[in-house]
């Protein structure tokens, strides 16, 4: 593995390979694989900061958002801006921010001057702040159809893209989530991939709607168990359809690392999309039961949970997500069951066939399951990162027989 500069977006994916390479070897600090990681992580990070620069909110968009944060009304910007009058003007846009409002809004209500001090215009679109540069990503993905980006028609496809979401993409592109999603990643990308997400569901045909309590314990069990099949992600694929509940893959976008969403805004419908950023069977099928674990638990509460299940410092895990974690490691083995296994023990390949036999899952899920539990991924890489424990040419091979139809 060649470490180099990253100076266009062939260099850039190449890294991200190797990247991904190493971060599967877990390599210890100070060896040789370990420093390349450190090298090769800040050069991803320095291109994507270049490439792909911060995009921040508009200051209209970062008042109302700390008002509903702190549940403020209008009449409690008063001692911050003024009178009744310029509260209205500023949150209507009509009315440029003075030095002494911005000064009062950071250290009255925590809200940065960098965001505070961007020029603001009385005819800005909710999208006018998304950069140009996620934008083009986005249009050479294919996000918005037949047609393109001239550089000055972002505005507009950005509006046509979330159509009847763009009040919620809006919210939520610049806010902390209550998923578990990193402090560094693009809020503004994830909800664009999740969009395309909804976007790529519409397409499947469902014959009947999700009926509420289908998924449980039991539900998760039966979806695992397709894992020990060589076609089993697409096998659970139908599997979840026949259930009202669509699966699609779509690759993330930069500056994000989440690994699967599931979108619960319509009970009759939930949506589950994965990136396989990691092509792995053993991250595939516990990423799929994570998701699907929300939709037992969660699925009243009409929200959408983004998870960045591996490679994520600084990650923010709250009840909903431990509740999630534990329900789909339950599926895959019980806890009953793990306590006198073996491989609980001795992590051995031979342990990992023996508890895959016993389960009836596949041996990639079972070594993922086992250097998960003893949380050291130094444990049956073989098996993990091997060619047969790969999933993405399902889904390619799947892409290619629809587009050959």
């Amino acid at each position: 593995m060649e470490i180099k500069p990253i100076r266009n977006e062939e260099d850039y994916e190449e890294a991200l390979r190797n990247l991904a390479t190493l971060i599967d070897s877990d390599p210890a600090p100070q060896t040789e694989d370990g420093d390349k990681l450190s090298i090769l992580s800040t050069l991803v990070e320095n291109y994507e900061q270049s490439r792909y620069p911060e995009s921040l909110p508009s200051p209209v968009e970062a008042i109302k958002f700390r008002m509903e944060q702190a549940n403020l009304k209008p009449m409690d910007l008063v001692p911050y801006l003024g009178s009744r009058s310029r509260v209205s003007e500023v949150l209507a846009g009509k009315r440029t921010l003075s030095l002494d409002m911005v000064r009062a809004l950071e250290s009255g209500l925590g809200i940065p001057s960098k965001v505070l001090i961007q020029k603001a215009d009385i005819s800005e679109s909710a999208f006018m702040s998304w950069s140009e540069s996620l934008i083009k990503e986005m249009d050479g993905r294919g996000y918005f159809s037949s047609e393109r980006f001239n550089g000055k028609n972002g505005e507009l496809l950005l509006s046509k893209f979330f159509g009847n979401h763009s009040r919620q993409a809006t919210q939520l592109a610049w806010r902390r989530t209550d998923s578990r999603v990193s402090v560094r990643t693009d809020q503004r990308a994830l909800i664009a991939w999740s969009e395309f997400v909804r976007h790529k569901a519409a397409e499947v045909n469902t014959e009947k709607n999700y009926e509420d309590g289908v998924v449980d314990l039991a539900f998760l069990q039966t979806v695992i168990r397709f894992s020990s099949k060589d076609d089993g992600p697409l096998a659970a694929q139908k599997f979840l359809r026949d259930n009202g509940i669509v699966l699609v893959v779509a690759d993330h976008l930069p500056k994000t690392k989440v690994d699967g969403v599931v979108i619960l805004d319509d009970y009759r419908k939930p949506i589950i999309g994965l990136s396989l950023r990691f092509d792995r069977l053993d991250n595939f099928w516990f990423t799929l039961l994570h998701e699907l674990a929300h939709i037992a638990l969660h699925q009243k509460k009409e929200s959408i949970y983004f998870d960045e299940l591996e490679d994520s410092l600084g990650v923010s895990i709250n009840d909903d997500e431990h509740e999630a974690d534990e329900l789909a490691e339950e599926a895959i083995v019980p806890f009953s069951k793990w306590e006198i296994s073996p491989a609980k023990i001795t992590p051995s390949s031979m342990a990992a066939e023996s508890l895959a036999e016993e389960m009836g899952i596949g041996v990639a899920v079972a070594a993922g399951y086992i250097r998960h539990k003893n949380q050291n991924y130094f444990y049956l890489r073989k098996i993990v990162n091997s060619d047969r424990a790969r999933v993405r040419g399902l889904f390619d091979s799947q892409l290619r027989m629809e587009g050959a139809k």
